[in-house]
């Protein structure tokens, strides 16, 4: 299986190929977080949110890498603008994360201004189908993708978009590291690079009760 190194040079080589791929660049800083190269992490996913200003999880991750970098300052704006943007999209898991991180280094969360509920409560009215990668609204796939409890969990909280996305990223991987299928292994190390750019997080998956 590729190792976290492997994966790090697999999403440089990405991010470089593809400088203005947000995702490319969300999955280098969260590889480099894993990595505890935190200065690195930091500037990877400034560079995501510059792409991408809706991603709340990247918020809460270069928030975290500053705050290890002993960036406490910029640590400070990154996670108050990112809970902000969480609360409007209602993303409930990354805005507690982030007041979570801004309550260990001294400080609270935002007020949040009548206009941003407002925003959270119209978005959640309209019944729009939200990407927990991206933080854009999309198209839900119509079937999970493949079967089991990590597919059914791809449809519920991945879009349609994001996925094609994926699937270009991931023939990417498949040919940059000449992955055969027919080994155990490769499967395997394609697995975790699917895991790392859509945010899966597989055993909290497996063990939960979604259902395929």
């Amino acid at each position: 299986m590729a190792t976290l190194d492997d994966r790090i040079a697999q999403f440089e080589n990405m991010a470089q190929a593809d400088p203005e791929n947000d995702m490319a660049h969300f999955s280098l800083g969260n590889a480099y977080l894993q990595a505890e190269r935190f200065a690195e992490a930091a500037k990877s996913l400034q560079k995501c949110l510059e792409l991408n200003p809706e991603m709340s999880k990247a918020y809460q991750l270069c928030g975290e890498a500053m705050i290890n970098a002993g960036w406490t300052d910029m640590a400070v704006e990154i996670l108050t603008t990112g809970y902000e943007v969480a609360t409007c999209k209602g993303d409930q898991m990354p805005r507690n994360a982030m007041a979570s991180l801004l309550k260990s280094i001294g400080r609270e969360p935002p007020r949040i201004s009548a206009e941003a509920d407002a925003a959270a409560e119209r978005l959640k009215a309209s019944g729009a189908f939200i990407c927990q990668r991206t933080g854009r609204p999309g198209a839900q796939l119509e079937k999970p993708p493949f079967r089991g409890p990590i597919g059914a969990w791809i449809r519920e909280n991945i879009s349609a978009e994001t996925w094609r996305e994926w699937i270009g990223q991931g023939t990417k991987v498949i040919n940059e590291l000449r992955l055969d299928f027919s080994r155990e292994e490769d499967q395997r190390t394609y697995d975790q690079h699917m895991y790392e750019y859509l945010g899966i997080n597989p055993d909290a998956i497996r063990g939960s009760k979604v259902e395929s």
